[in-house]
């Protein structure tokens, strides 16, 4: 196992069993377990495992690992979107004017925002981040067709899409 593999596996133990709330902690759990690593690889790692931080019931703030690298992921045996983004933790999208409201797995939405932003796509002003929403601007003018096709080179938007059937007003 390369040193790189072997300080990856140990920094995805430490967060799956460990509070951690800052990079200097989990350099010193590192540390504990033989792993030197400057904070500027240590960054480069959390990035690579989508990492993200979410609130503690106390106040605090932790690391949290996307759900795939805490359980087994399972292949389905046909292939689909889910194939080419096992890992995205999307959940659903619903379009209002020129929004999108992303619903993701807790703790997935910064890391999603962030691939958005990187898509650098001049229809998309820009976007928020909560603990499981991502609320997408896009410029004016963009279809939810177009939409809903940039934000497919990222989460499988096209495989899961289902419009929320709201209550009438009786």
């Amino acid at each position: 196992m390369s040193k790189k593999n072997a300080r990856i596996e140990t920094l995805i133990e430490i967060i799956k069993n460990n509070s951690v709330g800052n990079q200097a902690e989990l350099l010193r759990l590192l540390a504990d377990k033989g792993i030197d690593v400057t904070q500027a690889t240590l960054s480069r790692d959390l990035k690579m495992l989508k990492t993200s931080k979410v609130p503690l019931d106390h106040g605090e703030y932790a690391y949290m690992l996307p759900d795939a690298l805490t359980a087994k992921i399972t292949t389905p045996a046909k292939s689909s979107a889910f194939d080419r983004h096992p890992v995205s933790g999307f959940i659903s999208i619903e379009f209002t004017g020129n929004l999108g409201v992303m619903l993701t797995r807790n703790g997935y939405a910064s890391g999603i925002a962030y691939d958005i932003d990187m898509l650098n796509a001049p229809e998309i002003a820009g976007t928020i981040a909560g603990a499981n929403t991502v609320f997408i601007a896009f410029r004016e003018d963009v279809s939810h067709e177009l939409a809903r096709e940039i934000l497919s080179q990222i989460v499988p938007v096209n495989d899961v899409y289902k419009p929320v059937n709201l209550p009438s007003d009786k």
